[in-house]
């Protein structure tokens, strides 16, 4: 690959699809010039250092975590209107929480920083940040169908308790369920990641999320 079309983005995806093989730490320059096909010190045209690059990785990881929200487009609209259930609403945004985490480039991303939170403070802000994103989604829905009287009208506190728990269990099982998936291709190597993203949705598991779900939504909205 000629320098001119060696890119700082390049180079990041580069350490991001190394570390998902390697992780974070174990991943060298020599790694990543390997990946992209050039010398080692051609990755100092772009990065003064590994520590710079190690920096951009997260920083980029960090600003494609956060386009992504538990809420879709028009969703708030769709309850005003009084075209969904509780339910079903909660059915289908899990669904599609989850569909986006398991799909590359995201998922690697998602690994990259999840892998660091426990190392770096950056990461572990990153974390929290989209964790602090899924609340304030469920929070919003809770309220919204809870203003126009499809559940019991709620105080804020109990909205937030509701959300709270939910989203805690919402995270917790994506994470579970991301760290199988990532099992399958380290068992499965002569695939090479990019078998995960042919991978099927795991179904079952997807199921038994939305069943435990279901009873906190039963629980705490009343339903």
């Amino acid at each position: 690959m000629s320098r001119k079309n060696i890119s700082q983005e390049k180079i990041i995806q580069s350490f991001i699809a190394s570390a998902f093989e390697k992780s974070p730490g174990a991943t060298s320059l020599s790694d990543i010039s390997e990946i992209l096909g050039i010398k080692k010190a051609s990755l100092y045209n772009h990065f003064e250092s590994r520590d710079a690059m190690y920096d951009a990785t997260l920083a980029f990881c960090g600003d494609e975590i956060a386009k992504v929200g538990f809420l879709a487009e028009n969703t708030i609209d769709i309850i005003i209107k009084n075209k969904t259930s509780v339910q079903t609403l909660f059915k289908r945004l899990i669904t599609r929480f989850f569909n986006l985490f398991e799909n590359e480039p995201l998922f690697e991303m998602y690994s990259f920083v999840r892998c660091e939170q426990y190392f770096n403070i950056k990461a572990l802000e990153i974390v929290r940040r989209e964790n602090q994103r899924v609340y304030d989604d469920i929070y919003k829905i809770i309220e919204t169908f809870s203003a126009v009287g499809k559940i019991k009208q709620k105080s804020e506190k109990e909205i937030g308790e509701s959300a709270s728990i939910l989203s805690s269990v919402l995270i917790q099982n994506r994470d579970i369920y991301i760290a199988n998936r990532k099992e399958t291709v380290r068992q499965n190597p002569e695939s090479g990641a990019g078998s995960l993203f042919a991978l099927p949705t795991d179904d079952q598991a997807l199921n038994k999320i939305m069943k435990t779900c279901e009873i906190i939504l039963k629980n705490f909205l009343d339903l």
